[in-house]
């Protein structure tokens, strides 16, 4: 069946036909088994302590301290790694496409720092890449109950785009106007030195941010900036009724379509409207629990 416009199935290895391959292709990449399960957990804590590692290594103070233990980590976390990454490619169909897709690359940037640092020193700098590993605990989650979630989202702020984008121009234009407006009443000396530092204020005070380093000293310049702080409640509140209401709307339609597939529980039937009361097919009279919780919400009419 041909996928809709735009949309493109994520990778999905394939599974290899038997043998050795296929127990390790059973753990590595499927979460449903005890086995899987626990790859996935001690994975999970590899990756954390692997990060972990990189951001005390980081501080001056510890790293002194302790250089040749953060050393001696490093070289075990890549060893392992480099051994899940090399499973991985091993115990599938199409290792070509795993290693080029997003978290085949991030599997590989894992490990080639520290590779490059052995052979090339003046690259130490790349290890910092290694943090990507945090990256891998969210492929690792695989809990099917929050899959539908994810997508639902992912649509929602796909289909409320050009209403954000709106949204976003015309508060740009808000914020380059009233920063115009407060370089011409506060001025250089009050710390408004240009334009572009004028509008960075508007900014953080219209998202309520408020940093402090920049504070109008005129009352006409104070009474702009209390407009802009009461101005940005609204302007936060925006999006997220914008994405909310995108999100309703889909999950409606959803609704619509899983009562359409409701099956008759006398024949099996499919299809059914969503307020029918018996099956088309049979007579049969339809679950009243089953259709009110999968009914559509009756559209609200305006007044």
């Amino acid at each position: 069946m041909a996928l809709p416009a735009g949309k493109r199935p994520s990778f999905v290895p394939l599974k290899p036909l038997g043998g050795w391959r296929l127990r390790w292709y059973t753990i590595i990449f499927e979460a449903d088994t005890p086995a899987g399960r626990l790859f996935d957990q001690v994975l999970i804590g590899i990756i954390l302590l692997s990060v972990a590692a990189v951001m005390a290594d980081s501080v001056e103070a510890v790293n002194r301290m302790h250089a040749r233990k953060f050393a001696i980590a490093e070289w075990v976390f890549t060893l392992l790694f480099t051994f899940e990454y090399i499973a991985r490619l091993v115990c599938i169909r199409n290792p070509w496409r795993y290693a080029t897709s997003f978290f085949g690359i991030i599997d590989l940037l894992a490990v080639l720092p520290t590779y490059l640092a052995l052979f090339v020193p003046e690259l130490y700098a790349l290890i910092d890449v290694r943090v990507l590993r945090l990256l891998r605990v969210f492929r690792v989650f695989k809990l099917t109950e929050y899959v539908a979630e994810y997508q639902s989202l992912g649509s929602a702020l796909a289909a409320s785009r050009r209403k954000i984008l709106v949204f976003l121009s015309t508060v740009v234009m808000l914020v380059l106007v009233l920063g115009t407006v407060m370089y011409v009443v506060e001025g250089r000396a009050n710390g408004f030195t240009s334009i572009p530092t004028s509008v960075y204020w508007a900014i953080s005070t219209v998202t309520t941010v408020g940093f402090g380093d920049i504070t109008p000293k005129t009352d006409l310049g104070r009474l702009i900036a209390s407009f802009m702080m009461l101005l940005g409640w609204g302007t936060l509140a925006v999006p997220t009724g914008i994405v909310t209401a995108e999100m309703a709307a889909q999950r409606r339609i959803k609704l619509f379509s899983d009562s359409a597939m409701r099956p008759c529980s006398q024949c099996g039937a499919e299809g059914h409207a969503p307020y029918a009361n018996f099956c088309f097919n049979c007579a049969a009279r339809l679950s009243a629990d089953q259709r009110q919780a999968q009914a559509p919400a009756a559209p609200v009419r305006e007044s």
